[in-house]
């Protein structure tokens, strides 16, 4: 293992921002990570994955641990289900499409999401009515001081909306090593009537749709809204949608008739931020070559040379222009460093 300094990570975070690493290191096992851990225990760690749910707006002073763990594999399987297992550094998507080719179902509704398996649990990501939760066994987390392996079951994860144990109680004190899920074998459950998937699939005259056409109806779906983070600096969906209190959004709504919502329980809705953002006049502006995409309001991109600061700017504009017009406050689903 080679140790780089002064190390670029323009490549590294799928924003295409420029920002360097104090220290850099890839590892490809966990016994490897186990021994960069042990030989630094007092240098300050900063965990990268996919990098694709960060916006870097510094440069990192800590020793940069790359993830780059590989492999996939059955583990247990009966007439009904199989049990996956896959090492955090495989990319996602790739994954997704391999539980596919298997005939194993769960997955296909979370096709093209960007980034690596081992960080999914951390975000609970979701698409199309479908999140990490409804299919996720366990996963192995190594701590970084003690260097102890320990399992996490899916209820000790705390799974919310966009928000998991990893991103509370213990932030920053494990690394996830490897992800299990419980797919199924056969009698698949698709979930097609969410967002445009209906639409997608009738486009294509598939009337009994198989994972792989879900899946291909997710990917022309995200394809023609979001932009490729290769072509375009991105990290997808930049902000959550918000949940407010019902009673909020009834006084709300009596200024804004048209505002779409989400019953999310009894109390709560859920309100669709791209909306709120469009409607703001935000979609396809652009300041530098930091903007929001002309396609996806959700979305900001960079455009060529934007500095995270100039991002995480525009990204303040918004959420103040949000909260000053509707009183509603958007977070940041991306992880701001």
């Amino acid at each position: 293992m080679q140790i780089h300094t002064n190390f670029s990570l323009k490549n590294y975070n799928t924003f295409g921002i420029e920002a360097k690493a104090k220290e850099f290191v890839t590892v490809h096992s966990t016994d490897e990570l186990i021994e960069i851990l042990q030989q630094y225990p007092t240098s300050k760690k900063f965990i990268l994955g996919g990098g694709s749910n960060m916006l870097l707006t510094q440069d990192i002073d800590a020793l940069v641990i790359h993830l780059d763990l590989k492999g996939k594999k059955v583990i247990d399987e009966n007439d009904e289900f199989v049990w996956v297992e896959s090492q955090a550094g495989e990319n996602w998507h790739e994954f997704v499409l391999w539980t596919i080719e298997q005939n194993f179902g769960g997955l296909e509704n979370l096709s093209l999401i960007p980034g690596n398996v081992g960080t999914t649990p951390i975000q609970n990501i979701g698409a199309y009515g479908v999140e990490i939760k409804d299919t996720f066994v366990l996963c192995e987390a190594i701590h970084i001081e003690t260097q102890e392996l320990l399992v996490f079951t899916n209820e000790k994860c705390k799974f919310g909306y966009r928000e998991s144990i990893f991103k509370n109680e213990i932030k920053d004190e494990f690394i996830i090593t490897s992800v299990v899920f419980k797919l199924t074998k056969r009698n698949h459950k698709l979930n097609t009537s969410y967002g445009a998937i209906e639409a997608e699939l009738e486009k294509q005259h598939i009337k009994n749709p198989s994972l792989k056409d879900v899946s291909n109806a997710v990917i022309a779906i995200r394809q023609s809204k979001l932009p490729n983070p290769k072509e375009l600096g991105n990290s997808g969906s930049f902000f959550k949608n918000p949940v407010i209190l019902k009673s909020d959004f009834e006084k709300i709504q009596q200024n804004f008739p048209d505002m779409p919502h989400y019953v999310v329980s009894e109390t709560e809705v859920k309100v669709p931020a791209g909306w709120l953002i469009e409607q703001a006049g935000f979609k396809g502006k652009r300041f530098g070559d930091a903007g929001i995409h002309k396609n996806q309001a959700l979305v900001l991109v960079n455009y060529g040379n934007a500095t995270g600061q100039e991002i995480l700017a525009v990204s303040k504009n918004i959420q103040k222009t949000i909260f000053d017009t509707y009183g509603i406050s958007i977070e940041a689903e991306v992880n701001v460093i």
